[in-house]
């Protein structure tokens, strides 16, 4: 692919800056690892154009998101193709109007951006991020906030070793579904993100092989809160919940160990162990936060954050 580019709108960059180049943890870490765009050509974009070609584009690529860009049909997916990071530049980079879709590729790294508004829920199923059938993805310090759209991020048909992290789900209906397969292959882990004023899907996890959800923060949700669907085995630890209806569910066939709980305010009462789930720590290291310290540590990281990437 011919890619066009200006100094104005797009431009390679001789070195990575601040954090631009990180990898993931949790199970995108396995395999291989998720390292997007890592060693490869590094750009900047301001415009829709350039990040749709880049976004589309052969071979490892940083792309640095500058300011807001527009999707100019609303709800349009950016396909993302193999070996990319997306990230933004600052904590001000916005993609509105539409979202990402990740389909049949491998090692893509979503970091650091707001995405809004990606088409309308009663005749489309656009999200802000979406994912079928693909492998080793990391979005982490995001901020979906709007309650347009079908879902914020929908990782379905079997897209495993994901890993999403750090990130705020905010004012939404269906927030995060995982699954919607009969395959029971999937992996994933979900870690330091605040669900807040959000409905149901927080997340939803159908028929993962695997799912470990940490040190996630939950406030004012009023569907249910982690809910671990059909065949799911999920280990829930130190997860702090705030005014959360169903804070913990499970379906019948589903293995569940939760530990750490903290339930407060007008909450209901968190689903019952069921078995004994998997052990994260056969799979990769990780440091648990304390319980107590979850508000504190996810309002001040959560979301875009200016040192990520400049």
């Amino acid at each position: 692919m011919r890619l066009a580019a200006t100094a104005a709108v797009a431009h390679l960059a001789s070195l990575a800056s601040a954090a631009c180049d990180d990898v993931a943890d949790g199970f995108a870490s396995l395999y291989g690892g998720t390292t997007g765009g890592l060693s490869g050509i590094e750009v900047v974009v301001n415009n829709l154009e350039n990040l749709r070609t880049y976004a589309s584009a052969e071979g490892p690529h940083i792309i640095k998101v500058e300011g807001t860009i527009t999707v100019d049909l609303a709800g349009k997916e950016l396909e993302v193709a193999s070996d990319k990071t997306i990230i933004g530049v600052g904590d001000s980079a916005h993609i509105e109007n539409g979202g990402f879709g990740i389909h049949g590729v491998s090692n893509v790294i979503i970091r650091n951006l707001r995405i809004t508004n990606p088409g309308d829920p009663d005749e489309s199923d656009h999200d802000c991020i979406q994912a079928d059938n693909s492998t080793n993805i990391w979005i982490d310090h995001c901020l979906f906030d709007d309650p347009s759209g079908d879902g914020l991020v929908d990782l379905r048909k079997d897209a495993t070793l994901f890993t999403v992290s750090n990130t705020i789900f905010r004012n939404h209906d269906k927030t995060f579904g995982i699954g919607w397969t009969e395959n029971v292959v999937a992996e994933g882990t979900i870690h330091h993100n605040w669900f807040d004023g959000t409905h149901q899907r927080n997340p939803s996890a159908d028929n993962l092989l695997h799912a470990h959800l940490y040190n996630n923060y939950v406030t004012g949700v009023t569907g249910y809160g982690h809910y671990a669907r059909g065949s799911t085995d999920a280990r829930i630890e130190n997860v702090y919940f705030v005014d959360t209806a169903d804070p913990i569910t499970a379906d019948e066939d589903a293995t569940l160990t939760s530990t750490g709980i903290i339930v407060e305010g007008d909450s209901g009462e968190p689903a019952a162990d069921q078995g004994e789930a998997f052990s994260p720590s056969d799979f990769y290291d990780y440091k648990l936060d304390a319980t107590e310290d979850v508000p504190s540590i996810v309002e001040g990281s959560a979301g875009p954050q200016a040192g990520i990437c400049s």
